[in-house]
């Protein structure tokens, strides 16, 4: 596996807003996305998705988007998305897939990220925004980026203002519900640093679309 390169665990703050678009599972998809600008590639390695891919299918998405991050001159980041698997399955994953950085979108104790982490892997840690309010008013912080999604991933449901009663401090990552009809609006009144999306750029569930991923990006980045 290709180790990362040092970056600080969250993004700066203050540049553009960060996008990632997620589930992708073919070279077109792939190259479309970097070439039009997005910052990190999603590959589902999590089980019974639409959108799953093997480690070694996301192992020859992450080389397409290196090649073409390559050719434009730029990083991107590439992300395996697991949810409610073992540390060990995950760890492995990761390593077959090449990825920079593992997103952990289940019950998974904050001793897999440790672990992740140690092995040179970033985290991102998602959360459906309601669990994220019980955590927060627990006193639960996370070292990680934080991403908050609807209470059903890739559900196109969005996150409504009485399941996130407080938005978090600094650089977070909004999921959930977003297509390039609403996201300019969603980040002007939610203001995340950053935002994913996957069934709001596809033609049918988990076939992504061309067109929508760019009128994504360029629709996102004027927020």
């Amino acid at each position: 596996m290709t180790q990362p390169s040092a970056q600080p665990t969250h993004a700066p703050l203050g540049a553009h807003l960060w996008v990632k678009i997620c589930g992708l599972s073919t070279p077109e998809s792939v190259e479309t996305a970097v070439a039009a600008g997005a910052d990190a590639l999603g590959f589902v390695l999590a089980e019974r998705s639409p959108r799953t891919v093997d480690a070694g299918r996301a192992a020859e998405l992450v080389a397409v988007a290196r090649d073409a991050a390559r050719r434009a001159g730029r990083d991107v980041e590439t992300v395996a998305v697991v949810r409610d698997q073992a540390p060990d399955v995950v760890e492995r994953l990761a390593r077959e897939a090449g990825v920079d950085t593992v997103q952990l979108h289940g019950e998974e104790p904050d001793s897999a990220a440790d672990g992740l982490r140690a092995l040179g892997f970033r985290v991102i840690r998602a959360l459906a925004a309601g669990d994220y309010t019980a955590r927060r008013a627990a006193g639960w912080t996370t070292p990680d980026r934080l991403l908050l999604d609807a209470a059903v991933p890739g559900s196109g449901t969005r996150i409504t203002a009485e399941e996130l009663t407080e938005a978090p401090d600094g650089f977070w990552i909004l999921a959930g519900g977003l297509s390039p009809a609403n996201v300019a609006e969603a980040v002007a009144g939610l203001r995340p640093g950053g935002v994913d999306v996957s069934s709001g750029v596809e033609s049918s569930r988990g076939v992504k679309d061309l067109g929508l991923i760019r009128e994504f990006i360029a629709n996102a980045r004027p927020a």
